[in-house]
């Protein structure tokens, strides 16, 4: 720390005793709405809380994003923007062992986010000092996580991974964009679908890539080299823009992008809006706004003051509870509305969805954080019973978690593949059933849907071979000895972010690989370790990049837990949640 603190005393001290004509100005950058002045920093140009819509308030609230119609002048882009509304979250951790709390606590996923309001839809732009409208660099665009309940780009500092492209004389421009979470952005119901005005995270996000299109290039970025990059519901977000608008991805007749990176998520099966349980939660957050009784509930929302909303979107169950992955608020297909449609898998399935090239991967131990809370669950029935819940609208949803269930070891020993911290035997079991339900919940929600996700690819009967687009995919393994926790979800933030510093050398290699994916669309380009392409044509054995410690890869097959991958090759659209 004091070696922080005098590097910065020193570079404050430089800059002062620079003559003021010999200082560099601060990058300044004229789009369709206005000036933009940003900030230069360590070799990077930041621009942050550019607006891309109008503020979603008042009479805007619960509706779809609307363009930006008037220009705002000149504005200074240097301070931290406000973030979108958060759901509260709590997680119980009276019974967890302390270095565990401080992983947890440390992670992404669980940061606070404070600067948080309704006036939030806009967008930050980071890119190499120097760069200008003719450099037309490749694009990566980054949309978070959190559960559909939180996070913002202020968690999110993009200028490790444009420092990497500049080592690698492959630079980029990094654009990340916040968009409404939790109730402001994923509450369903039959009154919101009335009017379409569902799915408003997803049409935020889309909303921004459009902003991207018409203006990314006066910030030195090439419209037609976007790659969408997420982690967690981030990603699951990603996938989703490739099947909304029935996969027509394309603005003014031009693709919004080229790639995509997946990091933990992709297919969630769902139910429609209007069904009983998204039905529920509009009832339960209309009731605890004062607006249970009234003749309009929505035109009663949109007037509640913001904290009144905020504390209702906030009364039911959050992604730390109990609930854990049975997720309050979700993109839901709307039949009654064409931006989406269908459940995921129908689109999937059918070859509605934008067919371009992807890197998708995994942590190896996703499901150990979300069954932290459900220490009561010590029996196969207490399993079958909760995970059952998550299901409520399928008539056999006990049966059939109970046949899913049946491929996972009742109580993992060592050499057993069935719990989660994987091969890790019979340790790391917080309570009788953790690893087994930390197994499940991982696998259903991320690691096996994965799988799906990729096989399904490969199984198109319209298309005339194995995907035209070149897929990849990994598994990471680096936080193997992590008590209780494992390789976790969020964890790969920390590498891909270069939360450890740039030299980390798991960061190096992950940022290499993506770096490189973005510029060519081929991680392997220029010497890069091989990346094999997924591919189980002809029932082979798919191989995928093992992300371990220190930097090292490793090519490994991707035909664990087969028992449980066959059946929900079978019976994946049971599962909607």
């Amino acid at each position: 720390m004091y070696h922080l603190n005098l590097s910065i005393l020193l570079s404050a001290a430089a800059a002062l005793a620079t003559p003021i004509h010999e200082r560099q100005p601060s990058p300044s950058v004229t789009i369709q709405n206005g000036t933009v002045v940003g900030s230069s920093s360590l070799g990077i140009d930041s621009f942050k809380g550019i607006p891309f819509a109008q503020p979603p308030v008042g009479n805007l609230r619960l509706r779809p994003p609307q363009p930006l119609t008037q220009g705002f002048g000149t504005i200074q882009a240097t301070a931290q923007p406000k973030a979108c509304p958060q759901q509260s979250n709590q997680v119980d951790t009276s019974d967890l062992p302390s270095d565990v709390i401080g992983e947890l606590m440390n992670s992404p996923l669980y940061q606070a986010v404070t600067n948080a309001g309704e006036d939030c839809l806009t967008v930050n732009v980071q890119r190499p000092s120097g760069t200008n409208a003719t450099s037309k660099l490749p694009v990566l665009f980054w949309i978070f996580g959190g559960g559909f309940e939180g996070g913002s780009t202020s968690q999110y500092d993009g200028s490790s991974i444009v420092r990497r492209s500049i080592a690698l004389d492959e630079p980029i421009v990094y654009v990340s964009v916040n968009y409404r979470s939790s109730g402001f952005g994923f509450l369903a119901g039959q009154e919101l679908a009335d009017e379409h005005s569902t799915n408003l995270g997803l049409r935020d996000q889309r909303l921004g890539l459009q902003w991207a299109a018409e203006n990314v290039e006066a910030f030195g970025g090439d419209p037609e080299k976007v790659t969408i990059w997420g982690e967690s519901s981030g990603s699951i977000s990603v996938f989703d823009q490739t099947v909304v608008n029935g996969g027509d991805n394309t603005n003014n007749g031009k693709p919004l992008f080229r790639g995509a990176i997946m990091d933990s998520g992709s297919v969630i099966p769902a139910e429609d809006v209007t069904t009983s349980k998204p039905q529920a939660i509009f009832d339960t957050v209309a009731a605890s706004a004062g607006c249970g009784s009234s003749t309009d509930k929505l035109s009663c929302l949109r007037a509640v003051d913001y904290t009144t909303f905020l504390n209702a979107v906030s009364s039911v169950p959050p992604l730390t509870s109990y609930s854990s992955l049975d997720l309050s608020y979700l993109p839901r297909p709307d039949s009654g509305d064409d931006f989406f449609a269908e459940s995921p898998e129908i689109s999937l399935r059918a070859g509605r969805f934008a067919k371009l090239p992807l890197i998708i991967g995994d942590q190896e131990d996703e499901g150990t954080l979300f069954a932290l809370n459900q220490g009561n669950i010590t029996t196969n029935e207490d399993l079958v019973a909760y995970l059952a819940s998550y299901f409520p609208n399928s008539p056999n949803a006990l049966e059939d978690v109970a046949a899913l269930a049946s491929n996972y070891p009742d109580q993992p020993l060592l050499g057993q593949p069935g719990g989660s911290p994987f091969n890790t035997g019979g340790l790391n079991n917080l309570y009788p059933q953790f690893k087994r339900l930390a197994a499940i919940l991982g696998d259903i929600t991320f690691t096996l849907t994965r799988r799906l996700y990729l096989h399904n690819l490969h199984l198109l009967p319209h298309l005339p071979q194995n995907p035209p687009f070149p897929t990849y995919s990994y598994i990471s393994t680096y936080l193997h000895p992590l008590p209780l926790l494992g390789t976790f979800h969020g964890s790969d933030i920390i590498y891909a972010y270069g939360l450890l510093g740039d030299q980390d050398p798991i960061t190096r290699v992950v940022q290499t690989y993506y770096v490189r994916f973005v510029n060519a669309l081929d991680p392997n380009a220029n010497g890069t370790v091989a990346w094999p392409q997924w591919s189980d044509e002809g029932g082979r054995i798919p191989q995928v990049l093992r992300f371990l410690g220190d930097g090292e890869v490793q090519v490994g097959g991707d035909g664990f837990r087969e028992g449980a991958y066959g059946y929900l090759v079978a019976n994946w659209s049971l599962f909607r949640v």
